[in-house]
C-alpha cells in the first residue's frame, strides 16, 4: 500500500458534511459490508448519511410514485431505488445536482443538494426535477460522537465526493472505485492499518 493511514483529526471531522465514507474491508456490521454512505449532516449531536451502493431490490421509482399517490407522467424515468440505510427505511430521499432546489433541499455543499418530500417526487413523475440525481429508501445515522470513534477506530475510509463518483459510477463499482481514488488497494488492507 502506497499511502499510510493515519487516525482522522479533529479538524477533518469538523468538516464531514459533504464527504463520503467508504466501509473498510474488515467492516463488523454486515448491514455496511463495501458500502459508501454520503454525509449529508454531522454536527456535535451526530451524524446522517444515504449508502449510494446498494440496491432496494423489489421496488422501482415508478413502483414508489404508485404508493404515494402520484401520476406518473409519460416522460418520467423510471430509476433505481437505492438501500439507503438501516434507519426510517420507508422514508424516501433524493440527491441530486444543485440545478434544481426547493424551499425544503438542503444544500449540503455547492454541489449537492438532499431533498426529502414529495415535491421533488412529483417533479420527477413530470420528467422535471435535477438532471443528475440517486434515489434512496432509509438511510444511516450516528449518535453524538459514534461515528468519530469509527473513523478512529479505523472502520471507515473518507474520501471526497464527486458528481462521477455519485451519479455516473455503476452501483456494483462504485465501492472499488471509490477506494482505487485514494489509491487504496482493497486486498492490501489490515486490520492492523493506521495504528503506528
Amino acid at each position: 500500500m502506497s499511502q499510510k493511514y493515519k487516525k482522522t483529526s479533529t479538524l477533518e471531522l469538523s468538516k464531514l458534511s459533504g464527504k463520503i465514507l467508504v466501509a473498510m474491508p474488515y467492516m463488523q456490521d454486515s448491514r455496511f459490508h463495501q458500502s459508501i454512505i454520503y454525509i449529508c449532516g454531522h454536527d456535535a449531536n451526530g451524524s446522517m448519511g444515504i449508502i449510494i451502493n446498494k440496491y432496494l431490490t423489489g421496488l422501482s421509482f415508478h413502483d414508489l410514485l404508485k404508493q404515494v399517490d402520484i401520476t406518473i407522467g409519460y416522460n418520467c424515468l423510471d430509476l433505481p431505488i437505492l438501500y439507503g440505510g438501516p434507519v426510517d427505511i420507508r422514508r424516501g430521499f433524493v440527491i441530486h445536482s444543485l440545478d434544481y432546489t426547493i424551499e425544503s433541499t438542503v444544500c449540503v455543499d455547492d454541489q449537492f443538494g438532499v431533498t426529502s418530500t414529495l415535491e421533488i417526487l412529483k417533479a420527477l413523475s413530470r420528467g422535471e426535477g435535477p438532471k443528475k440525481l440517486v434515489v434512496a429508501l432509509g438511510y444511516a445515522g450516528w449518535s453524538a460522537g459514534q461515528l468519530e470513534q469509527e473513523l478512529s477506530d479505523n472502520g471507515w475510509l473518507m474520501v471526497d465526493a464527486n458528481e462521477h463518483l455519485i451519479f455516473n459510477t455503476p452501483v456494483d463499482e462504485k465501492w472499488r472505485t471509490a477506494m482505487a481514488s485514494i489509491g487504496v488497494n482493497p486486498a492490501a488492507l489490515t486490520l492492523e492499518c493506521g495504528h503506528a
